[in-house]
């Protein structure tokens, strides 16, 4: 009985040290994913570019969306948009979309069609975290 009451001991303790290192662990995959597709993003408004002055055009998209589908024009199937963790969401009627970490931060990303541009406030901690 004894054996079995220092086992449990052992795997609460173990327990305790292991939890808070797995969920940095997940903060950081929402990170780096987030990294990912900001970095997707930006080459998708490189390439649509290219393919404009292929046909005459220099101008960048005019829009990341396509048929109601966040970055549907730069990227093949979009993104699903969602307010959870590790998720874009979007107002279709603007060019901003917010990118929502895992510790309750959002990282507003605006895009210039102008310039081509998608960028955020760099003197924001997320937004450092994804572009730097």
């Amino acid at each position: 009985m004894i054996e079995l009451v220092f086992v449990i001991v052992v795997i609460g303790i173990l327990a305790s040290i292991a939890m808070p290192k797995l969920w940095v662990t997940r903060d950081d995959a929402i990170v780096s994913k987030g990294r990912a597709e900001v970095s997707t993003i930006r080459s998708g408004i490189a390439t649509e570019r290219q393919k404009n002055m292929l046909s005459g055009d220099a101008s960048y998209p005019a829009s990341l969306d396509k048929d109601g589908t966040t970055f549907g024009t730069i990227m093949e199937y979009g993104v699903a948009t969602s307010t959870k963790s590790g998720h874009w969401s979007h107002d279709i009627n603007t060019t901003t979309y917010t990118y929502h970490l895992g510790d309750g931060t959002d990282v507003v990303f605006t895009y210039d069609k102008d310039t081509g541009r998608f960028d955020c406030d760099h003197t924001v901690q997320g937004c450092k975290d994804l572009t730097e």
